[in-house]
């Protein structure tokens, strides 16, 4: 079964930045639309940012500008360069495929606070 395990979350002030990470357990990794979701407490989860194999990007509204993906196949990794992060950021950040096709990792925590 494939494992996807998020890392690079934390406590960061309105107007900082974060470097989120996303490693696959799956040598395939590279042929798959991978994708950055997030939920916030009480709201359904969003997807914020897709990269294609080729590295083709697409962005949700609400981030455009201010986030970037990328990713480098050779590590199966994934990451999400999220910059001047609002309060509104808050949420647990996860990948997946796009659609979500494999098991949810556990996420990485972003909390955007003074």
């Amino acid at each position: 079964q494939v494992q996807l395990v998020e890392s690079g979350g934390g406590l960061v002030q309105p107007g900082g930045s974060l470097r989120l990470s996303c490693v696959a357990s799956t040598s395939i990794f590279a042929i798959y639309t991978m994708g950055w979701y997030r939920q916030a407490p009480g709201k359904q989860r969003e997807l914020v940012a897709t990269i294609t194999s080729r590295s083709s990007t697409n962005y949700a509204y609400s981030v455009k500008g201010r986030f970037t993906i990328t990713r480098d196949n050779a590590k199966n990794t994934v990451y999400l360069q999220a910059n001047s992060l609002k309060p509104e950021d808050t949420a647990v950040y996860c990948c997946n495929t796009q659609p979500g096709l494999l098991s949810w990792g556990q996420g990485t925590q972003v909390t955007v606070s003074s």
